[in-house]
């Protein structure tokens, strides 16, 4: 399946090593994928590429070290049952807390997620008035709604494929992962919000194929 929109953006100059424009052009991709999809695979390959990935789990972790007011605030809600033995965050701890209790998943998100857009803004700015592939690397851009695009690509993978994935690749448990698959956006709910879907059911050869393809696509949003 692939649902691409008009292109937003002038036809510039093309370039061999770059999707086809010069001009200083910015172009925004969101990046999304259920758990095990192999999202942040594709992420690392884009970036081979020529884009620059901001990465949102990332920057959540960054902003949760000691010292930062989010790590601070966070403490101050839940005690020091959250803070692990060498002083740093207890993410299990945290987790466990709010994976299934969605009030206490509401107060985390109004400590993080003020903060979080702040600094993505702000990473962001710092490619206005460029020729930059912008790649936001979203886990749940789905969950919250996130817009502004030039395009939103989505990782597809069966279900039932990431779950044998996840179990190979990082040892979860089959109910474990089903779990977490729960709470995340459905596979329909992501492929709908789609402009790009890349496959990620093949091999890694077929998935190196499917990078290319998604790349050439990202180079079209450059074009009248």
């Amino acid at each position: 399946m692939q649902v691409t929109r008009l292109p937003r953006r002038p036809a510039p100059e093309a370039r061999a090593d770059r999707p086809r424009w010069r001009l200083a052009t910015l172009i925004e991709i969101g990046l999304t994928g259920g758990i095990g999809s192999g999202k942040s695979t594709v992420a690392a390959m884009l970036a081979d590429r020529g884009a620059v990935v901001l990465d949102s789990d990332s920057l959540v972790r960054e902003l949760q070290v000691p010292g930062t007011a989010v790590f601070e605030a966070i403490v101050a809600q839940w005690g020091e049952r959250v803070v692990a033995d060498d002083g740093t965050l207890n993410r299990g701890e945290l987790a466990s807390i709010v994976f299934d209790d969605p009030a206490e998943l509401e107060l985390l998100n109004a400590i993080v997620h003020p903060a979080h857009a702040i600094e993505m803004e702000r990473r962001r700015s710092v490619y206005e008035g460029t020729d930059t592939v912008l790649v936001f690397d979203i886990p749940l851009l789905v969950e919250v709604g996130r817009g502004g695009f030039d395009g939103v690509v989505v990782v597809d993978l069966d279900p039932e494929t990431a779950i044998q994935r996840l179990a190979a690749d990082r040892g979860l448990d089959e109910a474990d992962a089903r779990r977490r698959m729960a709470n995340q956006a459905s596979r329909a709910e992501r492929l709908d919000r789609a402009d790009f879907v890349l496959d990620n059911g093949g091999t890694k050869a077929d998935l190196a194929a499917e990078v290319d393809r998604c790349w050439e696509w990202i180079g079209s949003l450059g074009e009248g």
